[in-house]
Order: C-alpha cells, then sequence, then structure tokens
C-alpha cells in the first residue's frame, strides 16, 4: 500500500472513530437519563443522535470498503 493510501485509510478510519465516539457517548447519556428518571424526551434525542451516528459510521465503512476492500 502506498503513502497515500495509508493516509487515506487513516482518514476514513479516524472518520469512522468519530460517530462512534458519539454512539457511546450518548449511550451513557440514555443510561443517566434512565436511573435517573429524567425527561423521555432527552433519551429520545440521545438514540437520535446514535442512529444518525451508526448511518455515519456504516457510510463511512462502505467507501473504505469500496476503495480498499477488493484490492
Amino acid at each position: 500500500m502506498s503513502s497515500d493510501e495509508d493516509q487515506s485509510v487513516n482518514q476514513l478510519v479516524h472518520d469512522a472513530r468519530s460517530p462512534l465516539n458519539r454512539i457511546s457517548m450518548n449511550a451513557e447519556l440514555i443510561k443517566l437519563i434512565l436511573e435517573n428518571d429524567m425527561p423521555k424526551e432527552k433519551g429520545i434525542e440521545a438514540i437520535d443522535k446514535i442512529i444518525n451516528a451508526c448511518q455515519e459510521c456504516s457510510d463511512t465503512l462502505q467507501v473504505l470498503s469500496s476503495q480498499h476492500g477488493n484490492k
């Protein structure tokens, strides 16, 4: 793999980690909401963020697969 390909893969891995971190953070928030009987709306907002972050991560992994998976 060339240096440019390495850099591209590293960028895509970084791009996938970002939504994974948001997923983890929002899952922890939901846990706190449930444990502390906080407003249901806060939990729904966190779940929506998790769903969006999952899609973003999936899109990034698809790009990675398309660019590098069949080489």
